[in-house]
């Protein structure tokens, strides 16, 4: 299997080398887009079968100068593939629905490059080919947001994303040097006979969080996403939030859990649960205050992603204390909600690609009453927002409910600062929770139900096709994967074992347990309860209604309304579409937050400006907010801020072949000066 891995890597490589004169017809594009949604497959039912299977190796015929290059495929990297492959193959089929013509060959040529990129990263077996993976996905990542680089926002986002990709990578390679050591020696083999200890371990955890969460969008490296995600198309956004915040994962757990050796102290798993907690809060809380619909979806990564290193830092903590049971169940959790979260997030941007295809905007108050216009959108968005929300029965429920399990069980680690840094993380990742779910709420009631806000959202319409099947895809596995977390436990259990050492927690085909005599969740019982609590609740409004008493009632006595309409009063005739200023805004509706937490955590700022005496206009609501660590970071270094940008334009201008090339050679000399420091 891992023989047909590695020629799909090189496929897609060519596949991007072709897409060239192919972007010149829509059905060159459509052969693109359709043959990285093959390969997308492909990824996920190989990394199936390496979780059943046992460990391959395979030694390439080209590498740097000190070796051939490996590939591996372990139970680590093969449940990683799954979210890439999952991710990418939907949010390809979305864009093939959506050829129509003529494709830009600045966005067709780096999107095989960008999944061949990942694929590599997670497939290598030594410090060189992760690092190529690596950067190549930063690259191609990169071209992707800078397609469109006459709009002067595009061109900041992609100048920002550049500047923490190439930070990310010269993390990422002085941790490779760490371990290495003297002997220069980057396989993973070698690497793991000679773990690091006490500060040196202590370094390669700092640098692979800043290597690893600058691309995952950890806080305080987080405030690239909510920018570069409006700036690339949807299905790139979709691809990014879904799989590759996803390898960067990957890559931190392979450096702290496989690399690092399984002998390090319990305090190591400290920075990745504060990071977390403090992630999770800042981005569920932006969530709340941003009125366009991919930014919101970027700052709910932010949150998703934050939830998944409090999994990990927990089982660092729990393996560390030789507390294997509970290092499974926080991994488990943490692998857990990676998957869903790759799935039930590019469900949510593919959504919200199709309502600014359909409607014509991304701003939330320019939208509204889609359920109509676009009915599968709007159902395959609830599932997706459901499970951001961690509604059960969905597949967000299960993983942080494992996880909330795993956070109160950390008491059993016997240190009293841990103790308390673990409850006051708890309680930060509650108030994620709650926050996410009220942004759920807010996005999916302001866009698909209400009164149109526009013309162009009172004429709305959805595609079929490929692009509804890529709606339904998502959706329907999100439904599965919700119900059959057990089953996912029990095919991530080898990954559990690289990982912690023990066996799953106890999962079978109906349940999934905590502990052994702990709580367990049923999740196909809990989804029959809700059916028929649903059903009953239904069955007693029609049986009160006035036309469900008798089979023929008076005309005029049953009355239909809106299922939402938040008092505002009905349309005029003169405004078929309704009146904006009736219904409440994106701003308005995220108000109370804005109050009680986003001036102390996001300098949040707000003015109401009133009309002159005799005006009819109404009231006007000013709200904003700055994100601390975006003002750092342009605001003190403008030096540093306008040397990145004539950089980036100088790299804008190159080739495909030379970005490559400039990539390997950058790699080859860091890794060779690294190697000649370590042999001194």
């Amino acid at each position: 299997m891992l023989t047909v891995l590695a020629l799909l890597v090189g496929g897609l490589l060519v596949l991007g080398a072709a897409a060239w004169p192919l972007a010149r017809s829509a059905a060159g594009a459509r052969v693109v887009h359709g043959g990285v949604a093959v390969a997308g497959m492909i990824l996920a039912a190989g990394g199936v079968a390496g979780l059943l299977g046992g460990p391959q190796l395979l030694a390439l015929p080209f590498g740097p100068p000190w070796g051939p290059a490996h590939l591996a495929l372990d139970p680590l990297s093969a449940w990683f593939l799954l979210p890439v492959g999952l991710s990418a193959a939907c949010a390809s089929l979305y864009a093939l629905g959506g050829v129509r013509g003529p494709v830009a060959p600045r966005l067709l040529v780096p999107w095989p490059v960008f999944l061949a990129g990942m694929a590599l990263c997670i497939l290598a077996a030594d410090g060189f080919t992760l690092l190529l993976g690596f950067e190549a996905m930063s690259l191609a990542s990169w071209g992707l947001v800078a397609h469109d680089h006459a709009r002067a926002e595009n061109r900041r986002a992609a100048r920002i994303y550049l500047g923490f990709a190439g930070f990310g990578g010269v993390s990422l390679m002085l941790a490779l040097g760490l371990l290495a050591g003297g002997a220069g020696d980057v396989a993973f083999a070698a690497l793991r006979d000679a773990p690091p200890e006490g500060w040196r371990a202590a370094a390669v955890l700092a640098l692979v969080i800043a290597g690893a969460g600058s691309k995952a969008g950890l806080a305080p490296l987080h405030v690239w996403l909510p920018l570069a995600h409006p700036a690339a198309p949807s299905h790139v956004s979709a691809v990014m939030s879904g799989a590759m915040t996803k390898v960067a994962l990957y890559v931190l757990g392979r450096f702290v859990f496989d690399l690092m050796g399984p002998a390090q102290p319990f305090w190591l798993g400290a920075p990745l649960v504060a990071l977390g907690a403090a992630s999770a809060v800042i981005g569920a809380l932006r969530a709340n205050l941003e009125d366009d619909t991919k930014t919101l979806l970027a700052c709910s990564t932010i949150e998703n992603v934050g939830l998944i290193a409090i999994g990990l830092g927990l089982a660092m903590a729990f393996r560390g204390a030789d507390l294997p049971a509970l290092a499974a169940l926080a991994a488990g959790a943490a692998l857990l909600h990676a998957l869903n979260h790759a799935l039930f997030k590019t469900l949510l941007f593919l959504a919200a690609g199709e309502v600014l295809h359909g409607a014509g905007s991304r701003a939330i108050d320019r939208l509204g009453g889609l359920v109509h216009a676009m009915p599968v959108t709007a159902w395959a968005a609830l599932v997706g927002v459901g499970a951001a929300a961690a509604l059960p029965p969905l597949s967000g429920f299960a993983s942080e409910w494992l996880l909330l399990q795993a956070l109160l069980a950390a008491w059993r680690v016997g240190d009293l600062a841990f103790q308390i840094g673990v409850a006051a993380a708890t309680a930060l990742a509650a108030l994620a929770a709650a926050l996410a779910a009220a942004a759920m709420v807010r996005l999916w009631g302001l866009v698909f139900l209400g009164r149109p806000r526009s013309p162009r959202a009172a004429g709305a319409h959805e595609t079929g096709g490929a692009a509804r099947i890529a709606l339904l895809l998502p959706a329907g596995l999100t439904v599965v994967f919700g119900l059959l977390p057990g089953v996912l436990l029990d095919l991530a259990e080898p990954a559990l074992r690289v990982m912690a050492g023990a066996a799953a927690p106890r999962a079978d085909l109906l349940s999934v347990g905590a502990a052994e005599g702990g709580a367990r969740y049923w999740p196909l019982l809990v989804a029959l309860l809700l059916a028929a609590a649903g059903a009953a609740v239904l069955w007693v409004v029609r049986r009160r209604a006035p036309g469900g008493v008798a089979r023929f009632a008076a005309p005029g006595s049953v009355r239909r309304g809106p299922a939402w309409d938040c008092g505002f009063i009905a349309a005029p005739a003169h405004l078929p579409f309704g009146d904006p200023a009736s219904q409440p805004s994106a701003a308005g509706f995220g108000q109370p937050l804005r109050r009680m937490l986003g001036g102390s955590l996001l300098a949040a700022r707000e003015a109401v400006t009133m009309p002159p005496p005799g005006s009819p206009a109404p009231a006007r609501l000013d709200a904003g907010f700055h994100d601390p660590a975006l003002v750092a970071l342009e605001g003190p270094l403008p030096r540093w801020r306008d040397a990145l940008a004539a950089q980036a334009e100088r790299l804008r201008d190159l080739s495909i072949r030379q970005c490559l090339g400039l990539t390997f050679g950058a790699v080859v000399l860091m890794l060779a000066l690294l190697a000649w420091l370590g042999g001194r």
